[in-house]
């Protein structure tokens, strides 16, 4: 870490610790209260200095210290809910255990929260009727953090470079949205931005040049249905009809994501139900040739709904090789960001492909923050997000089938049939 962050990130602890302090303390007066700041400024910054210290290249900074800082961050807004009339530390420590929980994404977590939430406000109500909101929103995060500590060892996000050269990293793609919005016109923007030549809608363009490519020792490209090869090759020769499958218990959540999140982003607008797909499914693939020779440098699968052109998926596909095997990797740009699904390839008994985000230290799930200025990564790896595509000759007709899962729990498939364009 550079002196500037090391500062930085002092600063920020010493500015929380000092927060913290005060609203703590605030209800003793404001000697106490000053006092209250001036320890919690020591305390934390002592802390991330500490784990600042101990902290490797590639690293996230300790799990007690992040702990710490949950916890500091807790106070002060658990004073702000206090000033609501009729809110005491009890309704206080439930809406900070099911805070912390949300913020946790995983399932057990989410039901965890409020739960904690609920045990600690209790037991300080207990002790006292009037015990102070700040107390009550640290004390539960901090019992929530510890518990979760204990209970989910396997971290779902962790940290795999910092500052890194782009070709470090083979399984990210590092292509980011240079403003909020991604939308249809990204990969003509891409183009104009790295001095490409731009084709729209490119005849007879596949999101990968050759199935070949993906070739490894457990993955015989020779054994792959001829039409499976040719929709991988040939992606634009065909229409795509999408049937989508939620379970129940993510739709409340994805209704509030693509309201607050996909729509105005023009990424990751993923149809709800089959009325969203009766208004058509516009499949293309923009390319990006060398202004020099005619090869593909950049391979954007774009699908958007038929009637508006409003943007479905706007996907970059790459492969790379690595140790002999081939992988997939497909990167969803954001603004400043990259979101990488990168997948290897496993041959079904029927001929079939299948490309999945398990089974080796490649493939997986990547998010990014590409530095603007040097284009440097800073990546994490997104463990507990799964997906799996079969693509497959069914009856004589070509289906694919898509499954997602969050945390080992199954909340999407989306069900493809894809016909030859006339």
């Amino acid at each position: 870490m550079t002196d500037n962050r090391a500062r930085s990130s002092a600063a920020t602890s010493a500015v929380l610790g000092a927060l913290a302090g005060l609203a703590l303390a605030g209800r003793l007066g404001w000697p106490w209260a000053l006092a209250g700041a001036g320890l919690g400024l020591v305390i934390l910054a002592a802390i991330d200095g500490a784990a600042r210290r101990r902290q490797k290249p590639g690293e996230i900074p300790a799990l007690w210290s992040r702990i710490a800082a949950s916890a500091a961050i807790a106070a002060p807004l658990g004073w702000l809910v206090g000033l609501i009339p009729g809110f005491g530390p009890v309704i206080t420590a439930i809406l900070a255990g099911a805070t912390a929980g949300l913020l946790g994404v995983r399932p057990a977590k989410v039901l965890l929260g409020p739960v904690v939430g609920a045990v600690v406000g209790f037991g300080l109500w207990l002790l006292d009727h009037d015990a102070p909101t700040a107390v009550a929103a640290s004390a539960a995060v901090l019992a929530f953090r510890l518990i979760s500590a204990v209970m989910f060892r396997d971290p779902q996000v962790k940290l795999i470079a910092e500052q890194a050269r782009p070709a470090d990293l083979p399984f990210v793609v590092p292509r980011a949205a240079a403003g909020r919005f991604v939308g249809t016109a990204y990969i003509r923007e891409l183009a104009d931005e790295i001095g490409g030549v731009f084709h729209a809608d490119a005849p007879d363009v596949g999101i990968v040049g050759s199935l070949d490519e993906l070739a490894g020792p457990d993955f015989a490209v020779e054994r792959v249905d001829v039409q499976v090869r040719e929709f991988y090759e040939h992606t634009t020769r065909f229409t795509l009809d999408i049937v989508p499958r939620w379970r129940l218990w993510v739709r409340p959540g994805y209704l509030l994501y693509r309201s607050m999140v996909a729509r105005p982003l023009g990424q990751a607008n993923v149809p709800m139900n089959q009325r969203d797909t009766q208004r058509g499914v516009r499949s293309r693939i923009d390319t990006i040739d060398h202004p020099d020779r005619p090869l593909i440098e950049v391979r954007g699968w774009i699908r958007s709904y038929a009637d508006t052109d409003e943007p479905i998926y706007v996907g970059v596909y790459t492969t790379y090789r690595q140790d002999g095997r081939g992988y997939v990797s497909v990167g969803f740009p954001l603004p400043q960001a990259s979101f990488t699904a990168t997948l290897r390839p496993v041959p079904r008994t029927d001929g079939g492909l299948t490309l999945t985000s398990k089974g080796d230290d490649q493939a997986g799930h990547y998010l990014s923050y590409i530095d603007p200025d040097s284009g440097a990564l800073t990546t994490v790896a997104v463990d507990g997000f799964a997906e799996r595509l079969d693509v497959f000759v069914a009856d004589g007709e070509l289906r694919a089938e898509h499954a997602f899962a969050l945390f080992g729990l199954p909340f999407l498939v989306l069900h493809y049939r894809m016909d030859r364009k006339k």
